[in-house]
């Protein structure tokens, strides 16, 4: 199948392993930060930290947009939804992340509230089309990725003049949320966090291409390779990044070539750039207040803007307690850290987002069994 057994091949898997052997320095240590779930997860799936010599050592980012998600906002949603009984439409992990006070949208789902799980835009837009006498809200959630559907959504019920449909819009930014972290007091403090290379997002470059990285890597002087989510394409991405490191670079290298280019998709950045604007400001979990990190919906398009609809306020619940997320997702301490992981908070019993998420560092330590080390 191309572009799949293409990229699982044991030898070149070999000649890859021996490369990085040959070129790492012994005297140093190789803290690489993935900001991409998919790559913790493709990491631990296929074993390549066990390829790596013990001087390569990964560090697990924010992961994905459910694990960075505050919990306020969940209980925004919550919120509307019992208030105005309304049809609530989310993607499926985000029905299980917990809020402030241990609720999530898949029990107020059991009590009675119309909440329901949907696998993209269009199928919210058809409950619309389906319920006239219903508001229909889209809590709407996403890096770059999923963002463009969204504003295809907004674009195409203002063409059709669905007035019972409004967007809760939560999409993020990581060139921000990356740039967040290398300010942040573990970064910049000597003997924290030591962050020597980023492995880039690839779908979301996909997106917004490579280009937006180059600021951060020339001016906090860390390379960045931007990786496909194969096992030779973290390898050879590893392989990229200790070369840089060895040589004293700094750049946006792109190993990804098959599907991101440096400028990325024009035309879904244009569509996201008519409906969509940036917020001042947003809260990340683990992350703070991180600025020009979100997007909000335009003037222009504020009928399908569910937080003036609703008059949504700025939620802040705090985070639940000995939950160590907010750590993980900074890349401050690892799963195994977390006195819940595997204890009070598993795959059936989510506590903290990190394990409810598919893409999260904890899910991908408790499925491919690294906890037992």
């Amino acid at each position: 199948m191309k572009y799949i057994d293409e990229f699982r091949q044991q030898d070149l898997a070999q000649t890859l392993e021996a490369a990085i052997k040959r070129e790492v320095d012994p005297a140093r240590q190789y803290q690489l930060m993935e900001f991409c779930g998919g790559h913790t997860h493709a990491i631990f799936r296929y074993g390549i930290q066990d390829l790596m010599p013990g001087n390569i050592s990964f560090v697990h980012g924010p992961g994905c947009p459910v694990c960075v998600l505050p919990s306020g906002r969940i209980s925004d949603a919550i919120g509307i939804t019992l208030k105005h009984d309304l049809i609530l439409c989310t993607y499926g992990d985000l029905l299980r992340v917990p809020a402030g006070n241990r609720k999530t949208l898949q029990r107020v789902k059991a009590e009675g509230a119309d909440v329901r799980m949907v696998y993209s835009t269009q199928d919210v837009l058809g409950i619309a089309r389906e319920n006239p006498d219903r508001e229909v809200v889209f809590f709407a959630i996403g890096f770059e990725t999923t963002t463009p559907p969204t504003a295809v959504a907004i674009k195409q019920a203002q063409a059709e003049g669905l007035k019972n449909f409004s967007v809760f819009c939560n999409h993020v930014l990581t060139p921000a949320a990356i740039q967040n972290i290398l300010e942040s007091p573990e970064v910049r403090e000597i003997g924290t966090l030591c962050i020597d290379g980023f492995f880039g997002p690839s779908h979301v470059s996909s997106v917004i291409g490579s280009r937006p990285y180059e600021f951060f890597a020339e001016e906090y002087q860390k390379p960045v390779v931007i990786a496909g989510f194969e096992p030779l394409d973290m390898m050879q991405s590893a392989l990229m990044l200790v070369r840089q490191i060895n040589e004293g670079r700094h750049e946006v290298e792109n190993e990804y070539t098959r599907v991101v280019s440096r400028e990325g998709n024009s035309k879904a950045q244009g569509m996201v750039a008519e409906v969509m604007e940036l917020r001042r400001t947003f809260e990340w979990r683990g992350l703070g207040e991180v600025p020009y990190s979100a997007l909000k919906i335009k003037q222009s398009y504020a009928e399908f803007d569910a937080e003036k609809r609703f008059e949504l306020g700025d939620t802040r619940t705090p985070d639940i307690p000995g939950c160590e997320c907010p750590n993980i997702l900074r890349g401050v301490k690892k799963p195994t850290d977390c006195k819940l992981f595997g204890t009070l908070c598993t795959p059936d019993n989510p506590i903290g987002s990190c394990m409810v998420s598919s893409e999260g560092a904890c899910a991908a330590y408790w499925s491919y069994g690294r906890f037992r080390n």
